[in-house]
């Protein structure tokens, strides 16, 4: 992300007036919405590259706007855009031929705070204002539940208050503000927010724990690791986003929470992948307040493999009420969080040899274990 960014200057208050002509949406004789052809902003990341599959398996055509290359063996099946949802001509030129855009780009967390303003607040209002005046009626945005911050209460409902955390939590809340003034104008912009989510591709923070399972570590956990914390398998992210795409547009033209329904806490599930792995360690609990703050001062120093939002909650309760997703789109995960954690590791273990030595600070790559590496030779020990 080296170059200038072209941002578009648009928006409710300077816009050229423009009158929204939406393509009608066709329906099948159920009475779903017949999706023929799918943008996916971000389509060469973690949860792109898993969308992208599964749109593909339906028999919907696929176009993929990411700044990254799409170096997967499905890119010959794919319309393959190199391109930045920053710059207006790339995002307006990715637009021709869809009916349903799937906006899944952003900068996460260890991004700059530049960067993940101009991406995940101006980008979308890129993607947002392009798609309505190419007459496409719906596109679903990909939330977090970051917006929520660091919650007083369990389980968070679509209703509740938003403090986001750091930049990228407040981002994310601008964002969603951004899909509401566009609702006002018309468009039908479902908003998932979904529990951080692991499956295929998945690595970032999540290979600093696969690695240590993988080399037969013990692994220390932030608090006493009874706290219950949610996740979700991005297969049952697909299958939401699927709902989102294809019924009614009254239906699903709302925000919606999605996450595991069974998980336990944090230290029996993660505990799970230790015994997959087969060495026979355990999860380590540390004092909570003393590790976060060792980890805020290392964040400040830039040697932290965590940022805020991922320390200051990791001891604490975290899940979602997915009911409204349950009742409105009759949506149901099939995965639990175990069920994720050990699928993402086995994948992991499958396709070490075409990652490992890599980091960055994407959820395609690894996240450089920084200070983690000592402390990993002192967890060596029963």
């Amino acid at each position: 992300m080296n170059r200038t960014p072209r941002l578009a200057d648009t928006g409710p208050k300077s816009a050229p007036p423009f009158r929204h002509e939406s393509t009608p949406e066709r329906e099948e004789s159920d009475g779903l919405r017949d999706v023929s052809s799918c943008l996916v902003t971000g389509g060469a990341g973690f949860l792109g590259i898993n969308l992208v599959r599964y749109l593909l398996e339906r028999g919907i055509r696929v176009v993929s706007l990411d700044i990254a290359p799409f170096d997967y063996p499905e890119k010959d099946a794919v319309k393959v855009l190199e391109g930045d949802i920053r710059d207006v001509d790339s995002v307006r030129a990715a637009m021709e031929g869809v009916d349903l855009v799937v906006h899944a780009a952003a900068a996460l967390p260890l991004y700059t705070p530049e960067e993940i303003y101009s991406t995940d607040v101006e980008g979308i209002r890129n993607v947002l204002d392009a798609a309505y005046r190419s007459g496409i009626d719906r596109l679903i945005h990909i939330s977090s539940t970051a917006v929520y911050g660091i919650p007083d209460h369990h389980p968070l409902k679509e209703d509740d208050r938003l403090h986001g955390v750091g930049p990228y939590g407040k981002a994310k809340i601008e964002a969603e503000e951004i899909c509401r003034e566009f609702r006002d104008r018309g468009m039908c912009v479902p908003i998932i927010r979904p529990k951080s989510f692991v499956g295929p591709e998945r690595l970032g923070v999540f290979a600093l724990f696969y690695d240590w399972a993988k080399d037969g570590k013990n692994f220390p956990m932030l608090g006493s690791g009874r706290n219950r914390y949610q996740l979700l398998d991005v297969e049952d992210l697909c299958s939401a986003i699927f709902l989102a795409a294809t019924l009614p547009r009254p239906i699903v033209n709302d925000t919606f929470n999605v996450g595991a329904t069974e998980f336990a806490t944090m230290k029996e599930d993660y505990q799970a992948v230790l015994d997959f792995a087969g060495h026979g360690k355990r999860i380590i609990p540390l004092p909570a307040a003393p590790a976060i703050w060792t980890l805020r001062l290392l964040e400040k120093l830039g040697i932290s493999p965590l940022y805020k939002w991922v320390y200051e909650t990791a001891a604490t309760d975290s899940f979602v009420d997915v009911a409204r997703a349950q009742r409105l789109l009759g949506w149901n995960p099939a995965f639990s969080n175990q069920d994720a954690l050990v699928r993402n590791y086995i994948w992991y273990i499958e396709n070490l040899a075409s990652f490992e030595g890599s980091s960055g600070v994407s959820h395609r790559v690894p996240w450089s274990q920084g200070v983690l590496k000592l402390a990993k030779v002192i967890f060596s020990f029963p």
